[in-house]
């Protein structure tokens, strides 16, 4: 039962990878973090903040919109053109079926995710440049554009001689390398000085990215699920009206749920997802507990568990085949 499950969570991990959507919303993300900081400069003192915000923002983004096609293509596509009925026939119960897409989706968003949080930490490290006089930082920019070269250029070696897919290597690599040029970063200051303490580096970002995987993965967990009945279109609505609400859950339930019924039960069925958003704390000059990170990842669980039941529920009565029904 576990070799099943880990083979389903495998095949949709490289299909994933495989997926040319998947790599140009990455590659997309990057631009906007590169970016990021030139953009920020245009306000009075905040500047620092709105960087933040933006790639904050560009995470969480590119991790929906991950999530969705990517269960699109693996789930969607696979009940549509009655390719799963194979599949299906080994003899493979239908939850593991779910659960194992589940997994393969949620580690190929949590690769994704781990590579744009690199480029996040680089981007909020290197800072916006206030002033004319500011200098940039230049092992921050020698560390990012030889993590670019090498990537590109290995990958097309790769795939000229061996025919490895480039895109899906060059994902794959670029998180390896990006994270030892991270690795080496975190003893450097920006003079070239060994000095780890003046890295440069907050633990409030990567909580902040912590965080916001969790609230991704809830996302995935509903793009599997709206994916066992919808078509790619109503699930990227769906997933986006949940999200949506999720971010004004307190405004529309929360405030009705002592009083009213249904907003007791809206503000327990649509997950919170202002929960996983410190953005406030970034103005409030507020530090993020680790001890919140326990209970983010609790609700995310909670919530993941749920949502797959559910899935599950909705996939099991699911005809597929040529006589399938919608």
């Amino acid at each position: 039962m576990i070799g099943k499950l880990f083979t389903i969570a495998k095949n949709t991990v490289f299909e994933t990878l495989r997926q040319p959507i998947y790599f140009v919303i990455i590659v997309s993300a990057l631009l906007l973090l590169l970016l990021a900081p030139a953009i920020s400069m245009y306000t009075l003192d905040e500047d620092v903040k709105l960087l933040r915000e933006l790639a904050f923002s560009t995470l969480f983004l590119a991790g929906l919109f991950i999530s969705v096609f990517s269960a699109g293509g693996a789930v969607t596509e696979e009940i549509e053109s009655g390719t799963i009925t194979t599949v299906l026939s080994k003899p493979l119960p239908r939850p593991l079926f779910v659960v194992g897409k589940f997994f393969g989706l949620a580690s190929a968003v949590t690769l994704s995710h781990y590579l744009l949080s690199a480029a996040m930490l680089m981007a909020v490290r290197h800072g916006v440049l206030e002033r004319a006089s500011d200098e940039p930082d230049w092992p921050v920019i020698t560390v990012a554009a030889t993590v670019f070269l090498l990537t590109v250029l290995i990958s097309t070696l790769l795939n000229y001689f061996y025919e490895w897919q480039f895109s899906a290597t060059a994902v794959v690599l670029g998180t390896i390398l990006g994270s030892a040029g991270l690795l080496f970063l975190a003893f450097v200051d920006r003079n070239w000085q060994v000095n780890p303490s003046q890295n440069g580096f907050h633990l409030f970002d990567i909580y902040a990215s912590t965080l916001l995987l969790f609230a991704v993965l809830i996302i995935a967990a509903l793009a599997v699920m709206f994916s066992t009945r919808l078509n790619l279109v109503l699930t990227l609505l769906s997933c986006v009206g949940v999200f949506l609400v999720g971010l004004i859950t307190d405004w529309l339930f929360g405030r009705f749920a002592e009083k009213y019924l249904w907003a007791k039960v809206g503000y327990i069925l649509f997950p919170n997802f202002q929960t996983f958003w410190v953005s406030d704390a970034i103005y409030e000059k507020n530090q993020v507990p680790g001890d919140y990170l326990l209970i983010g990842l609790y609700y995310a669980v909670l919530y993941i568990v749920g949502i797959l039941f559910l899935a599950v529920a909705l996939f099991q009565n699911r005809q597929v085949g040529q006589n399938r029904q919608y």
